[in-house]
């Protein structure tokens, strides 16, 4: 199965399906209704491609497995080179698990259908890209890439301030990126590889690693985004239309976690170790300014918006506690965020497809008309406050295990973000879903149709299995997040913060399984 070009199937698949929606022919109705079809069933075939990866995929090695090879530019070294480890390997199935399902949920959209559902199959190939390239400049081509079809979905199919909210996710990103890319060039200059598993066992000079690590920081910390770099995201959330906003909540933010363990952590240890106050600092602000925010809007999609940002505030943290705890907690943190984030935006799609409006206040009293709706969101409050059980507590319990290990202090300002998490989302799903019914237009919505409930038992299950038996992911990236960790402790500089406690192997052992931390 190894010797398949499995990665490459899964990531040109979507262009296939999106070359076949774009020659079609007939009716402007019958064109719509195929593309619909083709788009959705390209898409679980893209899946159904994917899950050879996690069946066949040695959790025993921190190898590259999968691994595709051929020269793309001959003369500088720059190839086609692809594969997945314990760290990429679950962004991958996530992508292929949420793109068939955010095709599902964009049924209603009428306008421009066969561009929406091209868009969408774009964008499936470029994040999968992303997460599979080995090559840097084959990172930076689709890392960019993905702004494309991103831009163009907010851009035209989303709200009034559709094309300010789309402009300013572009810029954003892409000012960042610019950075990244000089700093790309600066590594080929050093090293005169492109080859991202070479440059693991490079060792960079103390004061070229704070250069790079700080261009790539400038471009991840926007994707994350962190604090105060985020404010394109509220806007591109309200605005996108419900499926973009899955999307970019569910995979286009975890490229800046992901570029973090990529990038910073291994190839720039002491630079890492350097900055991490600085890194603590920003998240910390993140995770208690963003929930304060949270906590006083009218919006919905605003609402779950900004705690994303504090919940990717915890992402950081984790990363950066630089031990195993904290990066494996921030790992399944994004994975578990990808699935309960897109359900949210999910859920906020099903009544403003009903009602024409995300206004809190234009709500209440639902359960008395939609209660399958009600206890289908309730699963997924429950996943973002992170209570045991759901996806979200796994994530957060071993991020502050791993942060505490760092900085008491980091650890106990942190866990002020759970109790705020709690109480923005518990206040937001008391005003939609009880009280009493007393406007005349919410009497006469309908409870979620088969194709929603198709829609929401996957992502119920996912939820649900992620917080019961969390062992097969963290058996996934756990031996490879362990190099990572390793080679961070080894070769990182003597820097210590006088805020750090440093654990004894009696009190922490290495090798400490997070399952047994999450217990």
């Amino acid at each position: 199965m190894t010797d398949w070009p499995i990665l490459s199937l899964v990531a040109f698949l979507p262009l296939a399906g999106a070359l076949f929606i774009l020659l079609l022919n007939g009716t402007e109705e019958a064109v719509a209704r195929n593309a619909r079809w083709a788009a959705l069933w390209t898409s679980l075939v893209v899946f159904v491609l994917s899950l050879p990866i996690w069946f066949g995929f040695d959790r025993s090695s921190a190898e590259f497995q999968f691994v595709e090879h051929h020269v793309w530019i001959p003369g500088y070294g720059i190839a086609y080179h692809v594969g997945v480890d314990g760290i990429s390997a679950p962004f991958v199935l996530l992508s292929t698990f949420l793109t068939p399902l955010c095709i599902a949920a964009s049924w209603h959209v009428e306008k421009r259908v066969r561009e929406y559902m091209i868009a969408f199959l774009v964008l499936e190939t470029f994040m999968v890209g992303t997460f599979i390239a080995l090559d840097l400049v084959l990172f930076y081509v689709f890392f960019e890439a993905v702004l494309i079809p991103m831009f163009l979905i907010i851009g035209v199919w989303g709200g009034a301030r559709r094309v300010y909210s789309a402009f300013k996710f572009f810029l954003y990103t892409l000012l960042g990126s610019v950075l990244m890319l000089i700093a790309m060039l600066a590594m080929y200059w050093q090293t005169e590889t492109t080859n991202i598993v070479e440059l693991f066992d490079y060792d960079f000079p103390r004061q070229m690693q704070m250069w790079l690590w700080l261009a790539f920081f400038a471009s991840f910390a926007v994707k994350v985004p962190m604090w105060p770099v985020h404010t394109w995201l509220p806007d591109a959330h309200v605005e996108a239309p419900t499926a973009g906003s899955v999307i970019l909540a569910g995979v286009l933010l975890k490229m800046g976690g992901y570029g973090m363990i990529r990038f910073s952590l291994p190839m720039f240890p002491e630079a890492s170790d350097y900055f991490t106050p600085l890194v603590f600092a920003l998240s910390i602000v993140a995770v208690i300014y963003t929930s304060l925010v949270a906590l006083v809007q009218e919006d919905m999609k605003k609402l779950i918006a900004y705690s994303s940002v504090a919940h990717m505030g915890f992402v950081t943290l984790g990363l950066f506690a630089g031990n195993r705890q904290g990066v494996e907690g921030a790992m399944f943190q994004m994975i578990a965020h990808g699935v309960v984030s897109g359900a949210l935006f999910l859920c906020v799609g099903v009544v403003y497809d009903r009602l024409h409006t995300r206004e809190i206040k234009r709500y209440g009293g639902l359960v008395h008309r939609m209660p399958v709706y009600a206890a289908v969101f309730m699963v997924f409050t429950m996943g973002a406050v992170g209570l045991p059980g759901t996806a979200g507590f796994v994530g957060e319990i071993l991020v502050l295990t791993g942060t505490y290990q760092a900085s008491t202090w980091a650890a106990a300002l942190a866990a002020t973000g759970v109790i705020l998490g709690a109480a923005y989302m518990l206040y937001l799903y008391r005003r939609v879903i009880f009280g009493k019914l007393v406007r005349d237009d919410l009497k006469d919505m309908l409870d979620l149709d088969w194709r929603e409930k198709l829609i929401f038992a996957p992502l119920i299950v996912a939820t649900l299995w992620l917080g019961i038996q969390p062992k097969p992911v963290l058996d996934m990236m756990g031996t490879t997040i362990q190099s990572v960790v390793d080679r961070y402790e080894a070769t990182r500089g003597t820097h210590n913060h006088a805020d750090a406690k440093a654990p004894t192997q009696a009190q922490v052992p290495v090798n400490t399984a997070p399952a047994e931390i999450a217990r």
